[in-house]
């Protein structure tokens, strides 16, 4: 591994030669960007219904069935199965009942948010780019 890597420096980016500036800038860009529109964002959770009103209790049968075979056996293959279904249903009930919604924001402070997030993104994508040797190297 170390043999791979003395022919590189610390400021190359992604196997290419340079860029970690841009990197860095870009980086920061990106998580004060997605920070300040994740900020701007309220998740709002409703009641769960399946096949009649308020059933989540339901759902937690077949992971529940799996649990206790697994305590039994842990090399239940069924046991697994049950679990697994059961924790995927009920995590896809919950994210089908979430209602997400954007904050009420001016167009400037929006503005400001997806132009971090995505200038940020694009000086990431431009820092895994090969960069030309500065004159005199």
């Amino acid at each position: 591994m170390l043999g791979l890597m003395a022919d590189h420096l610390v400021s190359d980016v992604g196997g290419t030669p340079g860029g970690l500036g841009h990197f860095l800038i870009g980086f920061a860009m990106a998580c004060v960007g997605g920070y300040l529109l994740s900020n701007q964002v309220t998740v709002v959770g409703s009641y769960w219904s399946f096949y009649g009103a308020n059933t989540f209790g339901i759902t937690l049968i077949p992971m529940l069935i799996g649990v206790g075979v697994l305590f039994w056996s842990g090399r239940s293959v069924a046991g697994w199965l049950l679990t697994i279904a059961g924790a995927l249903f009920i995590l896809a009930g919950v994210l089908a009942n979430m209602h997400i919604y954007f904050q009420p924001a001016t167009l400037f402070h929006t503005l400001v948010m997806l132009v971090l997030l995505v200038g940020g993104l694009g000086l990431i994508a431009r820092a895994l780019q090969p960069h030309r040797p500065k004159t005199g190297e």
